[in-house]
């Protein structure tokens, strides 16, 4: 089938962006959204033209490095699926599609569709580890944990910091990628030592990040491709309040 690809091209952070269009024949049903733009990288390559820089790696779902704004929404129409995942078949013969980075102040634009989202990695260091000496590696049985908290740890654990939660909300908040990181370790016997100084310099650093306020618009949980259900952001405000009490 052919497509049309708008694509939002930008030299450098300090440059101004515009959107380029490509014309694209014979692309396969098929095809994944990312193999659709090595094969326009690939013609524009053998023309002499820059190629469009863009963000992957594992091509599995699991890294969240493929972060796209595809026709104004993150990683695209399909729920639950990260840009690497979504295939052509999702579209018809003659489509024309928008591509965009994600629109965040905290995720500046390096250079066309490949963001600066290490923002997200300064909030993880701040409180996202067991910092607490605990001795040698206990046996996976030493300490029980029921299933539901096991559960509960899992769900959260299952972010990939894509960013599609930050691209999604009108304000530019990362209060799910945020609750999801400070959820899973807080729940855990081994994250009890630091719970309360863990989610008070998650969140400091968060909002010195420049993420906006969450006033829970929702849409960072209708566009996380890995499903981290929206009231994480509630057990963080518990946590945040249950700490900041204890500190006084």
């Amino acid at each position: 089938m052919k497509l049309n690809l708008r694509i939002w091209r930008q030299k450098g952070p300090q440059d101004s962006g515009t959107m380029v269009t490509y014309e694209l024949d014979d692309v396969s049903p098929d095809m994944s959204f990312l193999e659709v733009l090595d094969v326009l990288n690939e013609r524009l390559t053998l023309e002499g033209e820059e190629p469009v820089a863009f963000d992957h790696d594992c091509r599995e779902g699991i890294c969240g490095m493929c972060s796209l704004f595809i026709d104004g929404r993150p990683h695209g129409p399909q729920q639950n699926t990260t840009t690497c995942q979504l295939h052509m078949r999702q579209y018809s013969d003659g489509d024309t599609i928008d591509v965009e980075p994600w629109r965040a102040k905290a995720f500046p634009v390096v250079k066309d569709l490949v963001v600066d989202r290490s923002a997200f990695d300064r909030i993880i260091a701040s409180g996202g580890y067991i910092s607490a000496p605990t001795g040698a590696a206990p046996d996976a049985h030493a300490s029980p944990v029921p299933k539901p908290v096991a559960d509960a740890a899992f769900e959260h654990a299952a972010c990939i910091g894509c960013g599609a939660c930050v691209a999604a909300c009108p304000n530019g908040s990362a209060m799910l990628f945020t609750a999801a990181k400070v959820a899973h370790l807080n729940v855990l016997p081994q994250g009890q030592a630091e719970r309360e100084t863990r989610v008070l310099d998650m969140v400091d650093t968060m909002d010195d990040e420049g993420f906006g306020g969450c006033t829970l618009a929702g849409e960072c949980a209708s566009a996380c491709p890995k499903g981290i259900p929206f009231e994480a952001i509630s057990s963080l405000n518990r946590e945040y309040l249950r700490a900041t009490l204890k500190r006084g």
